[in-house]
């Protein structure tokens, strides 16, 4: 039977790329794909496509696609009924909390707003906090919104932390750490479960060599 898989576009595809090619699978159509978006491995019965993030879990989910790539933190944001079962190892960073130096918001009393591009992720973790914010959806830079005061703090993904020092705001807790994941459709799992095993066994040597 064939696979097929999402990977999300970006760094990740780049990064997916590279372990597709150690795992002696031939993702050479997506090297040089141009504006095409679905390629086929010439050695495996294999359909790669490219989406981003969360269509990744959508197709996945829907089955569409029997296997996705997608950074752990679309995972945390979007509630889906999908496997986790690998941890890719790359597109590392984590969940923060920041915000600027005077005004840390778990000192702070009264209404607190927190802006952030992952509102359940932020609800989550102020929730079992105990504390009861409002969090405004940002969809650019958020590192903005505490500067101009649109909100207290923020709830992003941290890298280096370069932009964060460069805009003057500090970390105040690390909620989380994020990894790409490879995720399975439950469907998928059972009726292609040695296609998919084997897929999965062969990636799972790679990156733990």
């Amino acid at each position: 039977m064939s696979i097929s898989i999402a990977l999300t576009k970006g760094r990740l595809e780049q990064e997916t790329i590279k372990i597709l090619d150690k795992a002696k699978f031939d993702p050479s159509e997506l090297k040089n794909k141009g504006r095409k978006l679905v390629f086929k491995d010439k050695t495996q019965d294999i359909d790669y496509f490219l989406v981003k993030a969360a269509d990744s879990i959508t197709y996945v989910e829907h089955g569409v696609a029997d296997l996705g790539v997608v950074g752990k933190d679309t995972i945390l944001e979007y509630d889906n009924n999908c496997y986790e079962v690998l941890d890719l190892g790359f597109g590392k960073c984590g969940f923060i909390v920041a915000s600027l130096p005077e005004n840390d918001i778990f000192k702070k009393v009264g209404h607190i707003k927190i802006g952030t591009k992952y509102p359940k992720v932020a609800k989550d973790y102020f929730k079992k906090k105990g504390m009861d914010v409002e969090v405004i959806k940002i969809e650019g830079s958020v590192e903005l919104a505490p500067i101009l005061g649109l909100c207290d703090g923020i709830v992003d993904i941290m890298e280096t932390g370069t932009t964060l020092k460069e805009n003057g705001l500090v970390v105040l807790d690390r909620i989380c750490e994020i990894s790409a994941r490879l995720i399975v459709n439950r469907a998928s799992f059972k009726m292609k479960q040695a296609e998919i095993g084997n897929f999965i066994e062969r990636i799972k040597e790679v990156i733990n060599n």
